[in-house]
């Protein structure tokens, strides 16, 4: 039998490597003789030399070094910012105190154990040529027909639901409130901010004070928001300002039958051995505004929350902090609807911006526009 393992002195092998190796020449020149692909390749080359880290990479090691100290030079000034942020807590609580007298005053307007003055009632508004113009009309109408229209007129004491329909008009808030929580919000007459006492961790208490109702016996809930200013050890570039870290509620002392945080159901159960049924009642948790006097805990001990409690206590600390910076200080705006309308404006007005930088665009060459599509 001929042996063909060799052929000329060539090893069969040697010969099918040296075919192979041609095919795949072949077809590497065909690859690269596609412009899609060379464009594809490009594209990858560019991203990866054009990355800050890959840069950062090919830089010699003395620069390396120096980065190295400009970084040590970023987490003192992170310190600093902290410690500024501290001063800024403590000039809150000394503005807090000059703005209460004004929050008290507000406070007996609403309630109604003030009458404000005539001074004090005094407000020019926007349409003041529109209501001057109305109120020449009125004059005209028959004196007895106004006292008529006086006597019959409604007035009831302070602003009535004041609070509640704030809670309305904010969808924040209008999102937690449930049909049975708005009889008993109906009882808010007034909601402070304190901050925390000189030398103590940095916080702010949120305290939502009731009338005596028929729900709790409690004249003042509160929600305590722990607050950390200080860059963190594992992540010191991370840091930009005083941030929400915890929180704590307090117990409603709920009259009976009255805890809206709970629902009773039935439920059946069949004995295992006797095959009879039975029918229990137990409590449950039930969706309600008043939970937000419950709130989760955040994780400690090295333990991580789900993603469902992540999202439910940044969503707290975002109302909680909603509350302090917007709610309590202008309060009336929120009443009116004014501040609301404002927030409204400007989203719109930061769209409008963008259309325009877009516009403005129009004129550029189509290479550019695929680079950079939008400002």
């Amino acid at each position: 039998m001929a042996d063909n393992s060799f052929s000329d002195g060539v090893p069969s092998d040697a010969l099918e490597a040296a075919k192979n190796a041609s095919n795949t020449e072949k077809l590497t020149d065909q690859v690269m003789q596609n412009p899609q692909v060379l464009a594809a390749l490009q594209e990858r080359l560019d991203n990866v030399s054009h990355t800050p880290s890959s840069y950062i990479e090919t830089l010699p090691k003395a620069v390396k070094r120096r980065i190295n100290a400009l970084k040590q030079l970023q987490v003192k000034c992170a310190h600093i910012e902290a410690k500024f942020y501290e001063e800024v807590h403590d000039l809150e609580r000394k503005y807090a105190a000059l703005y209460q007298p004004l929050f008290d005053k507000r406070r007996e307007f609403i309630t109604g154990d003030v009458e404000p003055t005539d001074a004090e009632s005094e407000w020019h508004s926007e349409n003041e040529e529109e209501d001057k113009l109305a109120g020449d009309v009125k004059s005209k109408v028959v004196i007895a027909e106004k006292e008529v229209a006086t006597a019959e007129e409604p007035n009831p004491k302070g602003i009535p639901e004041f609070w509640f329909t704030i809670f309305r008009n904010v969808d924040m808030l209008s999102e937690l409130v449930q049909e049975y929580d708005e009889p008993i919000l109906k009882h808010l007459q007034d909601i402070k901010v304190k901050f925390s006492d000189p030398g103590q961790p940095m916080s702010f208490v949120l305290e939502f004070h009731f009338e005596p109702n028929d729900y709790f016996t409690n004249s003042v809930l509160t929600k305590t928001y722990k607050m950390k200013s200080e860059p963190d050890k594992a992540d010191p570039f991370s840091f930009e300002g005083p941030e929400i870290v915890d929180c704590d509620g307090c117990v409603i002392d709920w009259k009976k039958g009255k805890n809206v945080t709970v629902k009773t159901i039935k439920k059946k159960q069949k004995h295992k051995g006797r095959g009879t049924v039975r029918t229990i009642t137990k409590q449950v948790p039930n969706d309600s505004f008043f939970n937000f006097f419950s709130p989760l805990k955040a994780s400690g001990d090295g333990e991580s929350l789900d993603e469902d409690s992540e999202f439910t206590l940044a969503s707290d600390f975002e109302i909680g902090h909603f509350f302090r910076e917007r709610i309590v200080p202008r309060a009336v705006l929120y009443f009116t609807g004014e501040a609301i309308e404002d927030d409204d404006n400007f989203e719109e007005g930061e769209e409008g911006e963008e259309e325009e930088l877009e516009g403005d665009e129009e004129g550029e060459d189509e290479d550019d526009a695929e680079i950079n599509p939008k400002v």
